[in-house]
């Protein structure tokens, strides 16, 4: 499974549990959206992931 911006940006959009985690990691490790959301897909999406299965039906 490759990573993908736009579906990560709808992804988290329409998710308010992944729009809360966004914000954590943006705030705890100081990052920018696009990082934040790169460091998301890999904690939360990639390899069986809670959230793989959303990901995959974009």
């Amino acid at each position: 499974m490759k990573y993908s911006k736009t579906k990560m940006e709808k992804l988290v959009k329409n998710d308010p549990e992944l729009t809360k985690r966004l914000k954590q990691i943006m705030g705890e490790l100081d990052l920018e959206k696009s990082f934040a959301l790169k460091a998301l897909y890999h904690a939360d999406v990639k390899d069986g992931g809670n959230h793989q299965r959303n990901y995959q039906e974009l």
